[in-house]
């Protein structure tokens, strides 16, 4: 899984880059079809906002997470990914089963046969 980081107003060290890629190693694992995350850390009025962005069985997933520290502000949306695609995982796999075909039952059809209808 390609992870495309990007910070605005915020220095991405090798310590961040290292961090964020432990936190979605475990999304990588669960989700291999998952080809990218585009995540965005934000700097704005003395707190740290994290949007992070893909694409996954043909619908967008965006989610953001914020903190007064940077660590908790990356976990906080890394958690909130994970729920959103596990939920969309969910709704794939129910589509899959076979609705109930609603049918009259045999009595009524029987009964229905036997009046004189004319």
């Amino acid at each position: 899984m390609k992870i495309n980081l990007s910070g605005h107003h915020v220095d991405m060290t090798d310590a961040v880059k290292q961090h964020v890629h432990e936190k979605f190693a475990k999304i990588a694992n669960h989700f291999p079809s998952l080809l990218s995350l585009d995540i965005i850390i934000t700097k704005e009025h003395k707190k740290f906002y994290t949007e992070i962005s893909t694409n996954y069985a043909g619908s967008r997933i965006s989610v953001k997470g914020d903190d007064d520290v940077m660590y908790p502000a990356i976990a906080s949306a890394a958690k909130k990914l994970d729920a959103s695609l596990k939920h969309r995982k969910g709704q794939l796999k129910a589509n899959k089963h076979e609705k109930p075909v609603s049918t009259t039952p045999p009595i009524a059809h029987e009964i229905i046969q036997e009046m004189n209808l004319n």
